[in-house]
């Protein structure tokens, strides 16, 4: 596949680095102790209207319960926050990534969680493709969101490249489920997403989801969150981050 095809940048396909302390490093905006904080407002980052945004909306809402579409809702606008002030080169399609953020966590539903020995993100990932090309969406944006959802948990796993997309949606989830990065968003920013879109105990929600499927599929990706050597039983780590997010507290 040509570099050059301008699918490559519009759709997320753009490859850096997978690490976020290499992203970061000497980051002109991101890194010392004063990073950039730009005072958006939830209207700088209209959400998509397009036929394929409103069907997926829909579909999402059917499958999925609505804290966990609610914290879809704040990965958007965080990861769309983000790119604005620290990463203005990236030139990411607002609806992918609308609909990728929307989708990302399908696999936590529970049809779908237990219905497979896959870990979450890569039965979530499949779903998610399939329904983008059933919802009038194309081959290029169905695999954009489908690799970005399978990788959207690999912020512990060192080396290599990740998509654009894939890095916003990783970070963006990050920054709501465990708090780190908020550094990098205004905090008046913060309060409106999470206005609008109200975490009501997400942390603890999503926690459970996490001891859930660690308890159904001890090989799953989610143990990469984990201590060395973790074995089924342990007392999730991860788990434990989520429940400890101070940055995300006053909003619970």
């Amino acid at each position: 596949m040509s570099h050059q095809d301008p699918t490559i940048e519009r759709y997320g396909f753009t490859a850096v680095p997978r690490d976020p302390d290499v992203l970061f490093k000497d980051h002109p905006t991101a890194s010392g102790p004063h990073p950039r904080q730009d005072p958006f407002e939830l209207a700088d980052f209209p959400i998509p209207e397009t036929p394929l945004a409103k069907a997926v909306h829909e579909f999402v809402q059917k499958e999925l319960d609505p804290p966990t579409v609610a914290h879809s809702h704040r990965v958007f606008f965080f990861g769309l926050a983000l790119v604005r002030t620290h990463f203005p080169t990236w030139r990411l399609d607002a609806e992918t990534y609308y609909l990728t953020s929307l989708l990302h966590d399908l696999g936590l539903a529970a049809r779908f969680l237990s219905s497979t020995k896959l870990s979450f993100e890569f039965r979530g990932a499949i779903v998610a493709r399939d329904a983008v090309l059933q919802l009038g969406g194309d081959g290029d944006v169905a695999d954009a969101a489908c690799e970005a959802i399978v990788r959207h948990q690999d912020v512990f796993v060192k080396g290599g490249n990740i998509t654009t997309l894939g890095q916003v949606l990783q970070l963006a989830t990050i920054l709501d489920n465990v708090g780190t990065l908020t550094s990098l968003l205004h905090p008046s920013f913060i309060s409106a997403v999470t206005t609008a879109y109200p975490r009501k105990g997400w942390g603890e929600h999503f926690a459970r989801a996490i001891e859930t499927e660690l308890a159904l599929k001890p090989w799953c990706h989610s143990t990469t969150f984990e201590v060395p050597g973790w074995r089924e039983g342990m007392p999730s780590r991860f788990a434990g981050l989520v429940r400890g997010n101070e940055a995300m507290r006053a909003y619970e």
